[in-house]
């Protein structure tokens, strides 16, 4: 099947989101995460000491009051707590909870079960592996 990579591509990209989207909603029932909040858990859970608001907006690729707002709404619910920067008392550094780290973590483990039953089901060849981290790689850079 002869197909377009650009195309190729944004669909796999789109089936990603999918997956995320339908992780959200069965692996954490109720809690009902946008993916703006996945995604500031998903930054927030590399960065094992916390990290600065403003860090946080970059990697999110937003602005300060609008992250602010929505880490703040993850502490309300428990899923992660902020405070004064000790280095710079104007900064805040947020960090997941304990909770912010098991909603985290069931999330990205249905995503896995799933991406298994995938890979499982047609294996790939080391080559397309390859093509694959390479093509990981460069997404990540764009954002």
């Amino acid at each position: 099947m002869a197909t377009n990579p650009t195309a190729a591509l944004e669909r796999l990209v789109f089936a990603g989101v999918a997956l995320t989207s339908r992780a959200l909603a069965e692996a954490t029932p109720g809690l009902e995460l946008t993916i703006p909040q996945w995604r500031a858990l998903v930054v927030l859970g590399e960065a094992p000491h916390g990290a600065r608001v403003g860090e946080v907006a970059h990697a999110l690729g937003g602005s300060l009051p609008g992250t602010s707002r929505l880490l703040r709404r993850l502490e309300r619910r428990g899923l992660l707590s902020a405070e004064r920067d000790q280095a710079d008392r104007r900064a805040t550094r947020v960090q997941l909870t304990a909770e912010g780290r098991r909603v985290r973590n069931a999330i990205v483990a249905y995503r896995r079960r799933g991406i298994r039953s995938i890979v499982r089901a047609a294996p790939p060849s080391l080559e397309l592996t390859a093509e694959l981290e390479r093509l990981a790689f460069a997404i990540a850079e764009l954002t």
